[in-house]
């Protein structure tokens, strides 16, 4: 059991290795005037109870393990290297991250499987042997009850003692560390079914008349005991492989990534396996190949399919100097690329981290069903306990042998396994359904919370526009040249880093002007450039730069303000200390922007646009996408507080963007969405990333949280009510009206049918469009 309460200095829980971080809502305790933080709830509520017998028992702390980390599904507070069984409830541990790359088949399902199939022959044998006179097979009759007996306690033992192993196991450790889960109520069940028949088989003559049937025989149960342990197989075999179905997102992921790159080296080529690239590598990939890791284009050209990282359908060109990324599949042209990102840090390996991660996370809804798991052991075990002693009080002839019927079959079909699978089957499926359409889920909070969204605020640039800005025009006045001007201005910006300086140089290349050696190079902060082209003085920005040259740019500014209202970004230009025309540059808007804002309207989203672009150029973008909430000038911590006043207005808000400036608004918002192409910052600001940088991903975001969440609310409803309706029809409430008690294999069935029926709900969000 996790034991220990743990300080404010320490870094790790010393019993199950988990982080402690006040700042993270873990819970805490003051005691003797010092604060303590848990790792876990029941860490908290153990201290609470008993605070000097805590802290006087708490070991060492312990190192952090190294290797591959495992927890447990139940109680993920657990983690231990290596595989292992939870000390809490004894289910088999489960990587912490992605699979082993040498992982094979789930051992514990292997070790299942094979208890299955012993199993059942035996158990269908003594079901068999105990109903076949109801079927028309007199078996028992014909045995004779001592012998049928015997027989039925032979055939079932195997299976009680052997098959049923793990489940005792579990059970036990559940009572022992003081943590009643469905184990508790299956090793109850089943052991009270078995125990009784075997002590009514060995010496009947130690049970009293209230036990006996008419003809002084003890009835016995052992069909019960061997099916209820048959069909728990049954549902655990079934949960597992759906386990292994949602893990195989992660898997799909890894797979993409093939296991050797073509190397080019010394002008020899050569397969190596991937391990062995690295950072500056120059590789061929050939048609039909994926990409072997993250670089960029460095030869050749060709369309590049990347749909199984970012969703999007179309193949996308690649040349020259284009980004690839690793575990695209490249189409009929031959590429050679550079490695830039190897090993751990490419997307790749980003994405299956992200994936694995937020499969294990908990969801804050998840609470509601923990709380009601932790009274609901105990109250069930209540109830079948009273239904024990009203049958065995009021019940008919046999009166114990009812009593016992009913208070099995309370404890089988009140397993809250349903209860358990809810939440965290749906989040598993869910997450690894948005890395194939190219939606990151940092955690199961974000997918809650995004659900839940009333507004999107939305960055300008690199979010709505496309972040690379591009030459628009350029408009001369009389007795200038075009080309001379364009040369010119090209010239002198070409030693500017700014980004409107580096779409007017590839502008006047794009048209194959030479440029030219640039002298007197001055650049002024918020003015423009100037220097001297071939002798000429050049100035090259604002209107404000042009005066002080002594140029009047008064003649160009009806054509610049026309600009201006679509949108561009107008530059002065100067030859000689005469106005010589103007440049615009503008930031195309993104193909995809004007759909996804649409589709994310008709999904009831308030959107919200913030940029820190002048208010003109804001406006004429948000004219031509149609938003009506724009707000230009905005610094980040003004982006900040516009998410904190929507908050106070009550709305729940998402935040996307790209940039380094949007990190403070991505971290203040109730869901950042950080899009893929953007800053390290910003995508470590946000709960949620996009792979390919396009709002049509928030889109189907927003629709896998909502679909996720409803998925959620349909299983949680469906367990509530199964066990609201299952436990009292098994204590037997419906027996003075209708005769009915029932018997526990119908309760096992039960129990595995809506464990069925939640894994099954969750499943179809692998197949949700998005």
């Amino acid at each position: 059991m996790c034991e220990a309460a743990v300080a404010e200095n320490l870094a790790r829980d010393p019993v199950c290795g988990m982080k402690v971080d006040p700042e993270v809502g873990k819970p805490q305790a003051t005691h003797a005037g010092e604060t303590f933080h848990f790792c876990c709830q029941r860490c908290c509520d153990r201290f609470a109870a008993d605070p000097d017998a805590f802290l006087g028992e708490r070991p060492a702390p312990e190192p952090m393990p190294e290797g591959t980390l495992y927890t447990c599904p139940m109680d993920p507070e657990i983690v231990q290297e290596g595989p292992g069984d939870c000390p809490i409830c004894g289910m088999a541990l489960e990587p912490m991250g992605p699979p082993p790359a040498d992982a094979g088949p789930n051992p514990e399902l292997v070790d299942f499987k094979r208890r299955l199939w012993v199993g059942a022959p035996l158990a269908l044998a003594v079901l068999i042997l105990a109903m076949g006179p109801m079927v028309g097979l007199p078996v028992r009759e014909a045995l004779g009850h001592r012998l049928a007996s015997w027989l039925e306690f032979a055939l079932a033992a195997p299976v009680v003692l052997w098959c049923a192993a793990p489940f005792f196991k579990r059970g036990w450790a559940s009572i022992k560390n003081r943590s009643p889960n469905m184990w508790t109520l299956i090793a109850l069940g089943v052991g009270a079914a078995f125990g009784f028949s075997a002590v009514a088989t060995i010496s009947p003559g130690l049970f009293p008349p209230a036990f006996r049937e008419a003809d002084g025989s003890v009835g016995v149960y052992f069909e019960a005991a061997a099916v209820i342990i048959v069909l728990v197989l049954i549902g655990q075999v079934m949960e597992l492989k759906a386990r292994e179905r949602t893990s195989g997102a992660i898997r799909a992921l890894m797979d993409l990534a093939p296991k050797t790159a073509r190397r080019l080296h010394d002008g020899r080529e050569e397969d190596v396996p991937l391990a062995e690239i690295v950072v500056g590598d120059r590789i061929r990939v050939r048609p039909g190949e994926a990409i072997p890791v993250d670089g960029v284009v460095e030869e050749g050209a060709s369309a590049v399919d990347e749909s199984l990282l970012t969703g999007e359908p179309v193949p996308v060109a690649k040349a020259l100097g284009d980004p690839l990324t690793g575990g695209a599949l490249n189409g009929t042209g031959s590429l050679i690329m550079q490695a830039e990102k190897v090993g751990a840090d490419t997307m790749l390996a980003h994405i299956v981290d992200l994936v694995a991660t937020a499969q294990r996370s908990r969801a804050p809804i998840q609470n509601v069903a923990d709380r009601v798991a932790g009274w609901f052991t105990p109250a069930v075990v209540g109830v079948a306990v009273l239904a024990f002693v009203v049958w065995g009080v009021i019940g008919p002839d046999p009166a114990l042998a009812h009593a016992l019927v009913a208070g099995v079959s309370v404890l089988i079909i009140a397993c809250p396994c349903a209860l358990g699978l809810a939440t965290p089957m749906s989040i598993m499926v869910a997450t690894g359904r948005g890395a194939k359409g190219g939606v990151l889920i940092r955690d199961a909070e974000a997918l809650e919370r995004l659900a839940g969204v009333d507004a999107l605020v939305v960055d300008k640039t690199g979010t709505l526009t496309e972040g690379r800005p591009a030459l628009t025009g350029v408009e001369v006045v009389a007795g200038e040249s075009r080309k001379n001007l364009l040369r010119a201005a090209a010239s002198l910006e070409r030693g500017s880093e700014h980004p409107l300086a580096e779409a007017i140089v590839v502008g006047a290349e794009a048209e194959g002007l030479a440029l030219v050696e640039v002298t007197d190079f001055a650049a002024r902060t918020g003015a423009g450039v100037t220097g001297k082209v071939d002798g000429r003085a050049v100035a090259l920005g604002s209107a404000e730069l042009l005066a002080e040259i002594g140029a009047d740019a008064g003649p160009l500014d009806q054509v610049a303000a026309a600009r201006r209202d679509q949108g561009e970004t107008v530059m002065f230009a100067a030859i000689d200390g005469k106005l010589a025309g103007l440049i615009a540059v503008a930031d195309p808007i993104k193909n995809s922007a004007t759909e996804a804002l649409a589709e994310l309207q008709a999904m009831g989203l308030r959107i919200v646009m913030a940029t820190g672009d002048d208010a003109r150029t804001a406006n004429a973008v948000a004219a031509k996408l149609g938003l009506q909430e724009v707000h230009a000038n905005v610094s980040p911590e003004g982006k900040a507080k516009i998410i904190a006043d929507l908050r106070g207005a009550g709305l729940s808000v998402a935040m996307a963007g790209d940039g380094v400036n949007d990190a403070p608004a991505l971290a203040a918002a109730d869901v950042g969405v950080a899009m893929g192409a953007g800053s390290d910052v910003a995508i470590e600001s946000a709960g949620v990333t996009l792979v390919k940088g396009d709002l049509r991903g928030v889109a189907r975001a927003v629709k896998l949280s909502r679909a996720t969440m409803r998925n959620i609310r349909q299983n949680l409803t469906f367990a509530f009510v199964y066990n609201g309706l299952g436990v009292p029809v098994a204590a037997g409430v419906l027996y003075p009206v209708f005769g009915l008690l029932l018997s526990p294999m119908i309760a096992a069935a039960a129990m595995s049918l809506s464990s069925v029926s939640v894994i099954s709900n969750a499943l179809r969000l692998r197949t949700r469009r998005l």
